[in-house]
């Protein structure tokens, strides 16, 4: 019988891949000609993995990384993008942009062998 998993282990595994899935995502954007702004923003209640930008285009984007990437798709609730909302009206009280600027909430989804996923205009911000 095996013992019991260790919350604390399973945590920072899970958290692990959450890194790692955050940088492929951040490699597939960046691909696409997105440039980073910053990652893992917090504030307000809320946090965005990655925001970044491609000519007058702010996308504030959240990952996913499930085991498909239709898992990965059904995992952003209203919660997590109302959550998400509060974060990025945060980011952009702290910073000043452009009047031109577009504003974007994106999704990357992330599953296992396959290339991320990338949406934009996910959500609402």
């Amino acid at each position: 019988m095996r013992p019991p998993p260790d919350p604390q282990a399973r945590r920072r595994a899970t958290h692990g891949r959450g890194l790692s899935a955050e940088a492929l995502a951040l490699l597939a954007l960046m691909l696409k000609g997105y440039r980073p702004l910053a990652r893992r923003f917090a504030a307000s209640g809320g946090e965005i993995d990655l925001i970044v930008r491609r000519g007058r285009t702010i996308a504030f984007v959240e990952v996913k990384a499930r085991a498909t990437l239709e898992a990965a798709a059904i995992a952003i609730d209203g919660r997590k993008r109302a959550r998400m909302s509060r974060a990025a009206r945060a980011w952009l009280a702290r910073h000043r942009l452009p009047a031109d600027a577009i504003l974007r909430a994106d999704a990357v989804f992330v599953a296992p062998r396959r290339w991320p996923l990338h949406l934009p205009n996910a959500f609402e911000i």
